[in-house]
């Protein structure tokens, strides 16, 4: 009895949302069991529910990577100094993060080694060796690998010195090949995220200042969170020639002469779990979108005890497992304590079964993001079960766009947005901009909101530049960010 109290005083332990938002991630992540810290500062273990979850993402989004015709690689975790070094922009941009290899064993190394913080170096090095002629291209690969990125500050999934992701790198005969494909990955990002995770998200390019390093173009899209901060969840980077050049990569086109090929890769990493949690979470835990849960149905015995209910609850259990991924907890903790445990894991839908229900051949469904009970007949879940899970899904989507709707603020001068952030929070800031990279600078340093990309749905706000006053070039979605 006193093991089962401290189990359910874990269980209601979590911050509430609205008391410290940043308190309550981390208890979601730690009492929903989805990382644990380790004695390396910001490196985590993702323990097997957090890494579940993960591998739906990894699964779904493979899925259709591979329907596109990307094939997967690996490449190796150390990049010789030298190599990376190869493009000045590049080794610019990542040289504040990078973790290097000096020693094998007690012997020094004759070059330093860097920990790979993305692989466009060893990819171009690849593509030298393997591209000769136009029809060696083009090249769609993908790989799923970790990456190591020295991180100051550090928090789980958000921001980690070491993460996982695919890195997608494709090598072009045109620059119009590369940037569709450029275009096509994050339209393959943003059905992803709202089809499979309901996030809605806004598309588009990044600022000059805010590109990748070594990129021509990068292309994002961004998530609000439920505190109103800005979450980059993936995105897409056209590299025209410039590798290429740098590396040595050339081919022989159809009219057979030597050229360049074009460029582009694209990511998405383990932080696409720290949106999810912002996104749908509440005061009871995780809230999981249906595709990605680790446990779609949870069936719970009411009355085990009693004869017959174990054997129908299993029976119901293998049932279920023949259309959604589903489990029965007969532990001996207490149904409500199941139902609190549950919720906080964020399982879509709970299945309770009795005697009583079996006497009638019925059950209770229960859904995670309403608390909604719905009494089901046994006969019916084929259907019902499925049309649950997507109405959950669509209800979860539109809960997040009303979220980012009633945060989103049109604004047409500084002042107006400190006032909107002010009386009414973080948000997604929409305000005109001449283009200007100091008025970039200016906006972030007088208002906290940063440029987060240049929606390709364009909104003329005002005619003008929200700072200066010059005539304006671009709506710009501007906010504070993870």
């Amino acid at each position: 009895m006193a093991e089962q109290n401290k189990q359910k005083k874990q269980v209601e332990e979590i911050t509430s949302m609205e008391e410290d938002f940043a308190q309550w991630y981390t208890d979601v992540v730690k009492k929903a069991e989805l990382v644990e810290y380790t004695s390396v500062k910001g490196c985590m273990v993702i323990r097997p529910y957090g890494y579940a979850i993960w591998e739906n993402i990894q699964r779904i989004l493979d899925g259709m990577f591979k329907a596109t015709g990307h094939e997967n690689v690996y490449m190796p975790l150390f990049i010789p100094e030298s190599l990376l070094e190869k493009e000045k922009d590049h080794v610019a941009g990542f040289a504040p993060e990078v973790a290097w290899v000096t020693h094998g064993g007690k012997e020094p190394l004759e070059e330093r080694l860097c920990v790979r913080p993305t692989s466009e170096t060893l990819f171009c090095e690849h593509y030298a060796h393997i591209i000769q002629s136009h029809r060696d291209l083009p090249k769609l690969y993908n790989q799923w690998v970790s990456v190591v990125r020295w991180e100051k500050t550090t928090r789980p999934f958000l921001r980690t010195r070491e993460f996982l992701w695919q890195e997608g790198h494709t090598c072009h005969a045109t620059a119009e090949e590369a940037w569709e494909e450029t275009r096509r990955m994050l339209d393959v990002y943003a059905t992803f995220a709202e089809e499979s995770l309901a996030i809605p998200v806004i598309k588009g390019p990044k600022t000059e200042s805010d590109k990748f390093a070594g990129a021509v173009s990068t292309l994002a899209i961004e998530a609000l969170m439920h505190d109103g901060k800005a979450l980059q969840a993936g995105t897409s980077h056209y590299f025209g020639d410039g590798f290429a050049k740098a590396f040595g990569i050339q081919y022989t086109n159809k009219e057979n002469t030597l050229t360049y090929p074009h460029q582009t890769s694209w990511g998405v990493s383990t932080r696409i779990i720290g949106a999810i949690i912002m996104t749908h979470g509440d005061d009871n835990g995780l809230v999981l979108p249906p595709a990605v849960a680790p446990v779609q149905v949870v069936v719970i015995p009411v009355a085990a005890h009693k004869p017959g209910v174990l054997e129908a609850a299993r029976a119901l259990t293998e049932r279920l497992n023949g259309f959604a991924r589903a489990k029965m907890d007969d532990s001996d903790n207490s149904p409500g304590w199941k139902f609190a445990q549950y919720e906080m894991k964020g399982v879509p839908l709970r299945l309770e079964l009795g005697p009583r229900d079996i006497e009638q051949g019925q059950c209770v469904l229960v859904r995670r993001d309403s608390g909604e009970k719905i009494t089901v007949p046994l006969a019916e879940l084929e259907t019902v079960i499925p049309a649950q899970l997507k109405a959950l899904h669509d209800a979860l989507y539109q809960k997040a766009l009303a979220n980012r709707a009633s945060h989103t603020y049109r604004c047409t001068s500084l002042e107006q947005i400190q006032q909107a952030l002010r009386t009414q929070g973080d948000g997604f800031v929409y305000a005109m901009w001449c283009g200007d990279e100091a008025c970039e600078d200016a906006v972030k340093e007088a208002t906290g909101v940063g440029s987060r990309c240049i929606p390709f749905e364009q909104e003329q706000v005002a005619e003008t530049c929200v700072c200066c006053g010059k005539p304006a070039k671009h709506m710009v979605c501007w906010a504070v960010a993870y």
